[in-house]
């Protein structure tokens, strides 16, 4: 396998910003790829170790173009993820005025986080979408387009300049971004993880959601994520995207991923992993009844009824 990862290019991108706090990135080749689905491509072609690339934003919640490429395909598995605090400049070539852009660009998820400050700032401007805010502002070099929202530290790349800065709509917006790679044994568990996974109904029934999240609440799991996307089988087919608090490891988790494998026409596991928003340490305990010793004690308590020990 390459020493390299993939990530959502092309230079100069959030993406790429994020991957570089990774340390592991240091020692290896970092390849832009022009959308998420090339840079996850290339991970199941075997070109890359892994890709790197958003999957939810703090505004809009969920990047459906990565959930859905996560839901399709070969599998997959997550196995770290990043969140960066996401401001955005206004990146222009020299000399032009705000009164001078009618065309502004930028990638979909974008738009939700400067929407309100293009009402007021750039009322008559048309939005075009990029495969990425780094390739907005490639485009605005070109001269496709007069301006472009990314972040500030592309404007030297592509030869442009910041003409605004700190552009949000949300305060202490973010984005998180997610580490993929073939699948194969999660990392040990950290004390502070999240495990992710994709369901799919047997049918569509009164109640049918409930019973999916049921799985999670009667062993105290929270989530942190829950996303429908289209199967594209037609209106009102859907799976469900979840982050649920935990690891495959803990008892709790892999009870409630036996019970949707058991009442689920399909589950996908996308990983375990470290969450990026917490340390080891920081959570409260398992709600009661729900820890890995009592799970234990529980089994062990019906083992002894079963033998007439009780």
């Amino acid at each position: 396998m390459p020493a390299s990862y993939a990530y959502l290019g092309p230079e100069g991108t959030f993406t790429e910003v994020a991957l570089r706090t990774l340390p592991e990135a240091a020692t290896r080749e970092l390849i832009p790829y022009v959308s998420v689905q090339s840079a996850l491509d290339a991970v199941r072609a075997g070109e890359a170790e892994a890709a790197f690339v958003p999957i939810e934003n703090s505004v809009e919640g969920g990047i459906t173009t990565t959930l859905d490429e996560l839901v399709a395909g070969a599998p997959l598995m997550i196995y770290r993820e990043v969140l960066l605090s996401i401001t955005f400049a206004l990146l222009v070539r020299p000399g032009t005025k705000l009164s001078d852009i009618k065309t502004v660009s930028a990638h979909p998820a974008a738009q939700p986080q400067v929407r309100n400050w293009m009402r007021k700032h750039l009322p008559e401007t048309h939005w075009e979408s990029a495969a990425s805010n780094a390739d907005a502002a490639r485009l605005v070099q070109e001269g496709r387009y007069d301006a472009a929202f990314a972040g500030e530290f592309a404007a030297a790349r592509y030869g442009l300049e910041a003409l605004e800065t700190g552009i949000h709509d949300a305060e202490n917006a973010q984005t998180r971004f997610v580490l993929v790679g073939r699948p194969a044994r999660p990392a040990a568990p950290t004390g502070a993880d999240k495990t992710s996974v994709v369901l799919w109904q047997r049918d569509d029934h009164p109640g049918g959601l409930r019973d999916l999240l049921g799985e999670f609440a009667t062993r105290g799991i929270n989530l942190m994520l829950l996303q429908s996307r289209p199967t594209g089988a037609g209106i009102g087919n859907y799976c469900f995207c979840i982050d649920a608090e935990g690891h495959i490891s803990d008892r709790r988790v892999a009870e409630a991923l036996m019970g949707l494998k058991r009442i689920c026409l399909q589950v996908r596991y996308l990983g375990s992993y470290p969450r990026a928003d917490v340390r080891p340490g920081e959570l409260q305990s398992p709600r009661p009844g729900t820890s890995d010793d009592e799970f234990v004690a529980a089994a062990d308590w019906v083992a002894r009824c079963q033998d007439g020990r009780f």
